[in-house]
């Protein structure tokens, strides 16, 4: 058989194998595919992600590793990098590998999202502002970033802020104002 069609036969195996959840077969599908082609971007993709959805993140994250070194403008793979990284306890790295999704997709809202959780980790909360008003600029409907904001306002000492948060929360998600008020003590009157 021709490498050509070995490469799409073992490819066809994985999505199969997949499907059926034998994930520990594709894997070996796709390190036949490997050696095939090294540099593959499905199959290194496809390991990263399979090792960490068993939770092999160190495996995982050196795929991904592998996976950036072959295409460095990836800014998925660096979102999915920082994430892991993140996981691990790696928060100056994660910081940088989010900082480089961002600088090649400066609208991915997620990789906006993940740096500011590792500021805030970081306890860099100036920074964490920052970013968190880029993520809730490019998610205006979603909670996790207006939440993540009124926490870091707290935390800096600047309920005022908070609270503009939790009256903006309560016209489209008022469970989570609601729990914002209760995690933080700050209760805010109903409107007239």
């Amino acid at each position: 058989m021709n490498q050509t069609v070995e490469y799409y036969f073992l490819k066809l195996q994985v999505f199969l194998l997949l499907v059926a959840g034998v994930r520990q077969a594709a894997l070996v599908r796709l390190d036949q595919m490997l050696r095939l082609r090294p540099q593959d971007r499905y199959a290194l993709a496809s390991v990263a992600h399979i090792r960490a959805q068993m939770g092999d993140k160190a495996a995982a994250v050196e795929a991904l590793q592998s996976l950036l070194s072959a295409y460095p403008d990836g800014s998925a793979g660096w979102f999915n990098l920082g994430f892991l990284l993140e996981q691990q306890g790696r928060p100056h790295d994660a910081e940088a590998a989010f900082r480089r999704a961002i600088e090649l997709e400066p609208k991915m809202d997620r990789a906006w999202y993940g740096l500011s959780l590792v500021l805030i980790h970081l306890r860099r909360f100036d920074e964490a502002v920052e970013t968190l008003k880029k993520n809730t600029e490019l998610q205006p409907m979603s909670p996790y970033g207006w939440y993540q904001l009124a926490r870091v306002h707290v935390d800096r000492h600047d309920p005022d802020e908070a609270v503009k948060i939790i009256r903006h929360l309560k016209r489209f998600e008022p469970k989570v104002a609601a729990q914002l008020e209760h995690e933080t003590g700050l209760r805010i009157a109903p409107s007239a």
